[in-house]
């Protein structure tokens, strides 16, 4: 404890503070708030020096020194609300805090009260008389028993893998085979479950399995994105089983072990030759299942589900779409790749790593979380693209606009021979846009050099060869050449090598050997 009768004593005889928090061994800080405290509370060395260290603390500290009496929750009653469609300890909570406050009481903040009742909970068992509440709970595990397809072609036995969805209050069950475990088995069983319940729980439990839980912890398990999203879709809560902890989903834990007794033993002598062929076998040993008479009580899982459907969430309009995502790089050419298709983004993000959500209909493209581009999936050939406008940088846009037409039509106006070029062009690549930027950029050059020399120097150009280039068009146009044709001159083959290596005229090319 701080000696802060040493304190106000060494003060007294002038040390500074620094001198002070060095003998005392505490911190600088410490002695200038004691200090501070003891101006505030009137404390000085003549009044201390007959009280005790506690005493002096209390003098400086008359608040902190008074520790608060909470009022202790009546959990009994707390526990019989629990049981209660609807109730949370949360609201619980803030009723308690209410009468507290109306009565001039201190209560217990949410930690500590939900310890409390954690702390009842277990000195009394009292969860094993919680009655479960109708349409919280969807429990959902995949079967440890398989039924078996025989493979028509090869005669071969295929397992099959058997999703179980209970529901604890009634105990109502859903049941359906699938040909793997993998995650787009697990969404759509989830999504029949749903459909055949008719609504949705509020709380979904499955086990730690990596399609539905990427990261298993007994505090803060990471829920798979594409499960979470589906959770999202339904108004659902999904809140895993703790880790080896089969009573936090005791019905389906139990639904699990009666149904492979009652259905899939049931058929275990019967050939299945498809999937479709062995659920309706099941779904036909389902409505028998969750028809049966109790043996304890009167009804069955049917008759206390009638009662339980009406607390269900609705459905949606449409079903879930299961989607699937991935990480991609956006390139410099402002696209990602999608399984050989390609979909634009804004071209801000080129190199940056974005979140690829993939659906049968649509592509979209999420950076942190925001949604940054949506495409309409393409099948097909492999290498298309998808490209919005928008997504493009100031200088590519301007080319948009364009097509073949409109440049052969600008070309016209010039000349003959410049229309020839640009023709040939837009007819010399594979794809006609490719065509585009040295259209674009050779019609520029009248701005340059006039419409008359551009249309001289295509002239030249074309003498040399039936398919010139966008690079020897600027040759003749940087050296001159076209300008002795402009004057009517005859053009002089060149006998010296120039920059742009014109050194041979058209007849060198003569295929007749005549020179």
């Amino acid at each position: 404890m701080t000696n802060y009768k040493e304190i106000l004593r060494l003060s007294n005889l002038g040390i500074n503070n620094s001198q002070i928090a060095a003998s005392c061994g505490c911190s600088r800080t410490t002695v200038v708030t004691v200090l501070q405290k003891a101006t505030e509370q009137r404390i000085d060395w003549q009044t201390a020096v007959d009280l005790s260290n506690k005493e002096i603390y209390k003098r400086l500290f008359p608040i902190e020194g008074i520790k608060p009496t909470y009022k202790m929750p009546d959990y009994e009653y707390i526990h019989r609300e629990m049981a209660k469609s609807g109730v949370t300890l949360t609201l619980l909570w803030v009723e308690y805090c209410e009468k507290c406050r109306e009565a001039g009481e201190t209560p217990y903040k949410s930690t500590q009260f939900n310890k409390y009742y954690s702390d009842f909970v277990k000195s009394t068992k009292a969860t094993m008389h919680i009655n479960r509440k109708p349409g919280e709970i969807m429990e959902v595990d995949w079967a440890g028993q398989t039924a078996e397809i025989i493979d028509t072609d090869t005669g071969e036995i295929i397992p099959a893998y058997v999703f179980v969805a209970a529901l604890p209050y009634s105990g109502y069950a859903y049941v359906e085979a699938f040909l793997s475990q993998k995650q787009e088995s697990w969404i759509t069983a989830h999504i029949n479950a749903y459909k055949f319940f008719g609504g949705v729980t509020r709380i979904l439990v499955p086990d730690n399995l990596k399609t539905g839980v990427e990261k298993a912890s007994r505090h803060e398990p990471v829920i798979n994105k594409t499960y979470q999203e589906m959770a999202k879709y339904y108004g659902t809560a999904v809140i895993p089983a703790r880790i080896k902890s089969p009573k936090d989903k005791p019905t389906v834990e139990g639904s699990v072990g009666i149904i492979s007794t009652w259905i899939l033993a049931a058929i275990r002598n019967q050939q299945f030759l498809s999937l479709r062929e062995l659920n309706a076998a099941i779904i036909e040993k389902l409505h028998v299942f969750n028809r049966k008479p109790f043996q304890k009580k009167d009804g069955s899982r049917a008759t206390v589900f009638i009662e339980e459907k009406p607390f269900l969430l609705p459905l949606s309009a449409k079903p879930f779409e299961l989607a699937t995502w991935k990480i991609a790089t956006v390139q410099y050419n402002y696209h990602i790749a999608v399984e050989n298709q390609n979909y634009s983004v804004p071209y801000e993000y080129i190199r940056q790593k974005v979140d690829v959500r993939i659906t049968r209909n649509v592509i979209e493209v999420f950076f942190e979380g925001h949604r940054i581009s949506s495409h309409p999936r393409l099948y097909g050939r492999n290498g298309q693209y998808s490209t919005i406008e928008a997504h493009m940088p100031p200088d590519h846009q301007k080319y948009v606009s364009w097509n073949g037409e409109r440049f052969r039509i600008w070309a016209g106006k010039i000349g003959t021979n410049t229309a020839t070029v640009v023709n040939s062009f837009l007819t010399s690549h594979k794809v006609e846009q490719q065509g585009y930027k040295s259209c674009m950029v050779l019609l520029k050059l009248a701005d340059k050099y006039s419409i008359e020399r551009l249309e001289a120097a295509c002239t030249k150009a074309i003498y040399y060869t039936p398919v010139p280039s966008l690079k020897s068009i600027q040759a003749i146009l940087k050296s001159g050449q076209d300008k002795a044709e402009a004057n009517g001159k005859p053009a002089e083959t060149p006998s010296k090598t120039s920059e742009y290596g014109f050194t041979r005229g058209a007849e060198y090319y003569r295929r007749d050997g005549k020179c």
